[in-house]
């Protein structure tokens, strides 16, 4: 005589009929509450319809998952959200170091889409990153030709705009640019500043660092640029 197959289920399943008309389809939860999750033995039947019930559910919300760039303020109100970023751009000749917003003297630049300005490319990632939002190359795809060139001023903007939307103001920030040169600390001074103007921040709560990547590996080599930056978001 064949035997039924069964399976293991970790949801919780309330202890009545989920339709009258239907009353095979009667769980109980074994052991537990009903709110409290328990294991329950699931018949092949009861299985395979449970498994298109979650299938059909996962198909919806993946129809309304799609990226929608507006500020929303999310379900969870958080009193504080941190975020991460992290850009990297080769240096080539011909092309301007623009780290901050400032133009820095040097004889490579960063190639890019935009004006591949390293330092507020990872901000904007951080800020995007805290809200729970795509990323930068998401929202300004490099594909888009109205982006070619473009100051990213336009982006850290847009950033702090769906911050202030979404309910949050910066509470701190934390930046690290790594190249091997040109030197960066008679520039860092005008680069924070800066950094400050777009952000409308307080300078007290906005710090950048500089490192050299000890002459490893493309960064050490004068071949690329690259920036960290960590942010801390405040409910207002």
């Amino acid at each position: 005589m064949a035997m039924a197959t069964s399976f293991y289920c970790s949801t919780a399943i309330p202890s009545k009929k989920t339709n009258q008309n239907r009353k095979n389809f009667l769980f109980s939860p074994v052991g537990g509450s009903k709110t409290t999750p328990s294991y329950i033995r699931l018949s092949t039947r009861q299985s395979r319809t449970l498994s298109l019930v979650v299938s059909a559910a996962a198909s919806g919300a993946a129809v309304e998952a799609e990226p929608k760039f507006a500020a929303v303020t999310p379900s969870k109100i958080l009193p504080f959200r941190v975020g991460h970023g992290f850009d990297l751009h080769r240096l080539e000749p011909g092309y301007p170091l623009i780290i901050g917003g400032i133009n820095i003297p040097h004889d490579r630049g960063c190639e890019a889409h935009s004006d591949g300005d390293v330092l507020l490319h990872c901000v904007v990632d951080a800020i995007l990153g805290a809200l729970g939002l795509p990323d930068i190359g998401q929202i300004f795809p490099d594909t888009d030709p109205k982006w070619k060139g473009a100051p990213s001023s336009v982006f850290i903007k847009e950033a702090v705009r769906l911050m202030d939307e979404a309910g949050y103001e910066l509470g701190n920030l934390d930046a690290t640019l790594i190249l091997q040169r040109p030197k960066v600390s008679p520039h860092k001074e005008a680069i924070r500043q800066n950094l400050c103007q777009l952000l409308g921040a307080d300078p007290c709560v906005v710090n950048l660092k500089a490192k050299t990547h000890e002459k490893v590996d493309s960064l050490g080599e004068n071949r690329s640029i690259a920036a960290h930056t960590v942010v801390l978001l405040m409910r207002k």
